[in-house]
């Protein structure tokens, strides 16, 4: 990517199971993998190695103090700058982070995904275009029935207890408000085919404003 161009930066948010990463690869594959590049708030989940087992259970993973965003914030200002990023790599069965990292470059788009994106200042504050997908909360559950039982070794009578008892209130305390810093609300995901395609559009308005203009022959 040329360092003359500054990328545009794209946060999506919405509540666990909501279908923001099913968004996230649908405007990838319009704009274009080559041109964009993702960053999940999810893998900068802090480290809990100096915690048990049981006490790495307890921890609410839906709280902003679970997730160590001051390094994110880190990393897209220097991908916004054009310079290259170790994106952590996480182990959502030990809550550990391992010890390697994921090289991230540049692109001219730098898509964010995460239930928390918009709820961080500091965040909002890198970001040319801000989206909150917006889906209920009985899909949203089922949704991550289905992941977390499928992916991540968990029951569903314990995925069940988590939603009650620290998504459904973080999502109330955190991600809903943050709806309101969207400057796009996507109703069912990557089903509304016609949103996806109307923010993919806004991107590529902002990249064109961006690119320098052709040489005067």
């Amino acid at each position: 990517m040329s360092g003359s161009v500054r990328p545009v930066v794209l946060g999506v948010a919405g509540g666990s199971g909501a279908g923001k990463s099913t968004v996230v690869r649908e405007l990838r594959r319009i704009l274009g993998p080559a041109r964009s590049s993702v960053i999940h708030h999810d893998a900068y989940y802090r480290d809990l190695s100096r915690l048990s087992p049981s006490e790495r259970a307890a921890t609410n993973f839906d709280h902003p103090d679970s997730l160590e965003t001051e390094l994110l914030v880190d990393h897209l200002r220097l991908l916004r700058d054009g310079f290259p990023v170790e994106v952590p790599a996480y182990d959502f069965n030990t809550h550990t982070r391992r010890e390697e990292a994921h090289p991230l470059r540049p692109r001219p788009v730098l898509l964010v995904d995460g239930i928390l994106v918009l709820a961080d200042t500091r965040l909002r504050s890198l970001m040319d275009i801000k989206v909150f997908v917006d889906t209920d909360e009985e899909s949203r559950l089922q949704r991550r029935i289905r992941r977390d039982t499928r992916d991540r070794g968990r029951t569903r009578d314990s995925v069940l207890a988590q939603f009650n008892d620290t998504v459904r209130p973080m999502h109330l305390e955190f991600v809903e408000p943050s709806k309101a810093h969207a400057d796009v609300v996507i109703r069912n995901g990557a089903q509304n085919r016609t949103a996806v395609f109307c923010v993919a559009n806004r991107v590529r308005r902002l990249l064109a404003q961006r690119l320098p203009p052709p040489p005067v022959l």
